[in-house]
């Protein structure tokens, strides 16, 4: 069961890093202006992120194993139509089309595991879960370099879509080795929330993704005002409404809330870093993209070892394990800052290695730990609203960590050493929220 839900996760979280990679080439191949090809990175977070709080309603309605199985087969004719698209807008379509399969599929694997996997081993399987997404992102620059330096059959980026397919494909064909879950018939689904909820968060991921290369023209403020507005009515129908997408109980909880929010900002630092350190590697330091990546490596690899770990140190240290990797991942963006900025790359591995064994040890343990208390009423809810909170922290955190960076207008090492001051409030940040959780974790009335 794990292989087939963990190779669904691992591929479709690799297809938002993955396409970055492939951008250049993608625009000399289709001739592609600046604003389609910000177009084909953006739709597919867009689409993510927007169904993942309803396609959590969702499964709990119609079953996980079904939602599943729609959601991947989605993805790989997504996918497939990805890498044949002829045109820049037929590309864009099918990213959107390849996100929203994506954004069906993640609240079901989380669903899954908690319903499905014994208790004993739960915390086993949400940790190689945190473990699968992390090392997803962080693979999808390297791979996409390797794909394209390959140039397999000529197909060029073609194939960084291409290599999709299989994956999801085999994921597809064991979706029926998946436990069946129970549907509930009469549970209704709150059509006019899953409409605020998807407008709402539209409204403010698209101005996101593309205000900043855009110079923030009007439209992308007046969308974000206006997903506020949109967000907080989606709010107050959740609380009024006779059947909300959210259950009730999913926010009382105060451990629950502590981890939306913790999952929250420890994404607006991560996906940021990953996403400046191969841009001033390439834009600054003038490596390629396959030599970015290499020298990325060290984090990578590190990350693979601290999720290995993450698991027995998880059951001895509870949550103090969050806040020592957060420390952690704080002082390395520090020392990062002086020696990226001013001297050669290479003398960076072994913060990069540390950083990364740190990432590997909080992304493995994260979602085990928050979930330990939840109750079986509210797995649903919180299968959407921790990857929603994850999704828009990546959102969020790229546009803060990129103007931090383009702030300076002195020269690259100045930029980077103001980009990576960002990184490290944003992890001594989640440091203290970890400490909060661990106090609401060990306390009789926390949840």
């Amino acid at each position: 069961m794990l292989p087939v839900v963990l190779g669904a996760t691992f591929v479709q979280l690799l297809s938002v890093t993955i396409a970055q990679v492939a951008a250049p080439a993608i625009q000399r191949g289709l001739d592609a202006g600046p604003g389609e090809v910000q177009l084909l990175l953006a739709g597919y977070t867009l689409t993510y992120a927007c169904l993942l709080i309803t396609a959590a309603r969702l499964g709990d309605r119609y079953g996980y194993r079904r939602l599943f199985a729609v959601g991947t087969a989605v993805f790989a004719l997504a996918s497939a139509a990805c890498a044949f698209a002829p045109t820049a807008a037929a590309l864009i379509a099918a990213r959107l089309v390849q996100g929203a399969g994506s954004g069906l599929v993640a609240p079901q694997v989380l669903s899954i595991i908690q319903t499905a996997v014994p208790t004993g081993r739960r915390a086993h399987a949400l940790g190689l879960y945190g473990a699968t997404m992390g090392v997803a992102s962080l693979a999808g620059p390297l791979l996409g370099g390797l794909l394209l330096g390959a140039d397999l059959l000529g197909l060029g980026w073609r194939t960084v879509f291409l290599a999709n397919v299989p994956v999801a494909l085999a994921a597809l064909a064991g979706a029926r080795a998946l436990p069946r879950s129970r549907p509930a018939p009469g549970l209704r689904i709150d059509a006019v929330g899953a409409i605020l909820a998807t407008a709402g968060f539209g409204m403010l991921i698209l101005p996101l993704a593309l205000g900043p290369n855009a110079g923030w023209p009007p439209w992308t403020l007046v969308s974000l005002g206006g997903s506020a507005l949109v967000l907080a009515c989606f709010a107050a129908s959740q609380r009024r409404g006779a059947a909300p997408l959210i259950h009730p109980a999913a926010l009382r909880a105060r451990t629950a809330r502590s981890g939306i929010l913790l999952v929250f900002v420890f994404n607006a630092g991560v996906p940021s870093f990953t996403f400046l350190l191969l841009l001033h590697l390439q834009q600054a330091a003038g490596y390629s993209a396959l030599a970015a990546a290499a020298l990325s490596t060290p984090f990578a690899a590190a990350a693979v070892v601290g999720s290995r770990c993450a698991p027995v140190l998880a059951r001895r240290h509870g949550s103090r394990l969050l806040t020592a990797s957060a420390l952690v991942l704080a002082a390395v963006m520090a020392g990062l800052a002086p020696l990226l900025g001013t001297a050669s790359a290479l003398g960076a591995a072994p913060l990069l290695a540390a950083g990364g064994a740190a990432f590997g040890v909080f992304t493995a343990s994260v979602f085990s730990l928050v979930l330990a208390r939840t109750s079986a009423e509210t797995t649903g809810s919180l299968s959407g609203l921790l990857p929603t909170a994850q999704q828009l922290g990546g959102s969020i955190g790229i546009t803060l960590a990129s103007l931090a960076y383009l702030a300076p207008a002195a020269d690259s090492g100045g930029a980077f050493w103001h980009a990576m001051l960002y990184q490290t409030g944003v992890f001594t940040l989640t440091a203290v929220i970890s400490l909060r959780l661990g106090r609401e974790s060990s306390s009789p009335t926390g949840p």
